[in-house]
C-alpha cells in the first residue's frame, strides 16, 4: 500500500512525533487537530489585563474545521471528500455552539460523526479537538 504522511509547514508544529495527516492509499487520516495557530496562540482565546481568560467555542470549532481544510487541500482534498469526524470536547454545555458552527460546514451528506466529552486536552484554552478521516481515490487527487 502506498502511504505518505505529512507535517504542514504553515501550521503549528504537532505537540509530539506524528503528522498533521496521512494517506493510506485512497483514505486520507487527519491527526487530533485545535484552534492552535502557527505561532502557538489559539483562535477563541482572549485574556483581558487582569489575566481573565474568555473561550469561545464557535471561533474555536470554525478554527479547526478550516485547518482541516487546510490540511485536506495539502493532499488535494477538500472538506466534501471527509467520511467520518470525531470531535472532543471538553464541556457538552458546548454542545449547541459547535454543533451551530459544525451545520455551516456540512449538512446530512457529510460526514459522520461521534462527540465526546473529555476530561481535558493538551492545553487548558482548549475546548475543542477534532480528528477525521476523508477518502479521495489518488487516481483522482492527481
Amino acid at each position: 500500500m502506498n502511504t505518505q504522511s505529512k507535517v504542514l509547514k504553515d501550521k503549528a508544529v504537532p505537540r509530539g512525533k506524528f503528522p498533521h495527516v496521512k494517506r493510506a492509499g485512497d483514505f486520507i487520516y487527519i491527526s487530533g487537530t485545535s484552534s492552535r495557530l502557527p505561532d502557538n496562540s489559539f483562535a477563541g482565546v482572549e485574556v483581558d489585563e487582569f489575566g481573565a481568560t474568555t473561550l469561545d467555542i464557535g471561533v474555536q470549532t470554525r478554527a479547526v474545521i478550516e485547518n482541516i481544510r487546510d490540511i485536506l487541500h495539502s493532499v488535494d482534498a477538500d472538506l466534501c471528500d471527509l467520511v467520518e469526524i470525531s470531535t472532543f470536547l471538553v464541556n457538552m454545555n458546548d454542545f449547541k455552539g459547535y454543533n451551530q458552527v459544525y451545520s455551516e460546514f456540512f449538512d446530512f451528506d457529510g460526514p459522520t460523526r461521534t462527540t465526546v466529552a473529555v476530561h481535558q486536552l493538551p492545553h487548558p484554552h482548549l475546548l475543542i479537538e477534532c480528528k477525521a478521516v476523508a477518502y479521495k481515490p489518488l487516481a483522482q487527487s492527481r
